[in-house]
Parts: C-alpha cells; structure tokens; sequence
C-alpha cells in the first residue's frame, strides 16, 4: 500500500512537471526569439530597411493597411511576444529561421506570394489579422 501510494505521488508530480513545461516552456522560448529577432533587427538597421522595403511595395502596404482599423481585443493576440507563441506553436524552428533568412536577402514577388500562402495555411483567419494589426501598429512607431 505505501508503494502505491508512494508510486501514485510520483506520477503527480511527473505530471505537474510535464504540464509546466508545456505551458511555460514555449513562453520561454517565445521571449528569447523575440528578444533576438528585435536585437538583431535594431543592432543591423534591418528594421529600417524592412519598412522602407514595405512603404515601395503598394501591394504589402495595402496588405497590412487591413490591420489599420481593427479591434484588437477581439484578437487572439495583441502584443509580439503573444505573436511568437503563436507562431512558435504553428511552425517549426527550422521554418520560422527559414522565413527570416528569406526576408533578410530580400524576397521576389513570387516568394512573398509563397510565404502568404503559407501563413494563410497555417494560421487563422483572425490570427492572420491579429498579425497585420501588429504590423500596422509597429510600422507607424
């Protein structure tokens, strides 16, 4: 009976270890990209460059203009780091570093047509908007 008992004790507390990982660890993970992806964006200037990239295209300026007047508490997301969980539990890694290799070199017309389809497979459709929400938010800083 105490070996049950003891057994029983056990597998509570592997589950409450397994359930904080699952809840906290993409959280961690989350935060840390971000915390990257922005370093790396402001440090190289990139930042700049992707807006400036974004203000000559008309069609992914009209694209993120959807997001302009949106309600972002109906959202499922509001801030980046949200955003990153999001994304974090819809692709891989290995993708995500794919798309952000991508768009440092510059992207044709072609790929950003792929990358939307992309996205537009993977995510939702509020999900999408929730995403050019942020977009509009971050660019007209």
């Amino acid at each position: 009976m105490k070996f049950l008992k003891i057994l029983f004790g056990f597998i509570v507390v592997i589950g409450i270890i397994g359930l904080a990982a699952y809840y906290f660890v993409p959280k961690l993970i989350a935060d840390q990209v971000m915390e990257k992806v922005t370093v790396e964006l402001e440090d190289s200037g990139q930042l700049e460059n992707i807006k400036q990239e974004i203000k000559k295209d008309p069609q992914l300026q009209a694209f993120i203009e959807e997001g302009k007047n949106v309600d972002s508490s109906q959202l499922p997301f509001q801030t980046k780091e949200e955003a990153t969980r999001v994304l974090l539990k819809k692709f891989n890694i290995s993708e995500l570093q794919e798309i952000q290799a991508k768009a440092k070199n510059g992207m044709s017309a072609e790929e950003k047509q792929a990358l939307y389809d992309q996205f537009e497979s993977k995510l939702t459709e509020e999900e999408m908007l929730a995403l050019k929400a942020l977009a509009y938010k971050e660019l007209s800083k």
